[in-house]
């Protein structure tokens, strides 16, 4: 999968998380804080970060994850660990 482009990378990010989150992608946009819609919390958030480790069968080290604020973040850390993985 290291081949993904970061707006592959986002359409993905974005379907789980408004699977794990529960908040519609209407209102997810790639630009909106997490940290400011309702409904999602800690625990929906890091849901969402070990759905998303599974798919892409990475591992997000810890100071990634605690910066990350939107699903544009969220994509661009995916794919930079994408592209660390041996091929």
């Amino acid at each position: 999968m290291s081949t993904s482009t970061v707006a592959d990378i986002l359409a993905t990010v974005t379907e789980i998380a408004t699977a794990e989150i529960g908040v519609p992608a209407a209102e997810l946009g790639s630009d909106v804080d997490l940290r400011g819609v309702v409904g999602v919390d800690s625990v929906r958030v890091l849901r969402m970060v070990a759905r998303i480790e599974r798919t892409y069968d990475i591992e997000l080290d810890d100071q990634d994850v605690f910066g990350m604020s939107t699903l544009a973040d969220v994509a661009a850390v995916v794919h930079r660990a994408l592209a660390e993985v041996p091929a």
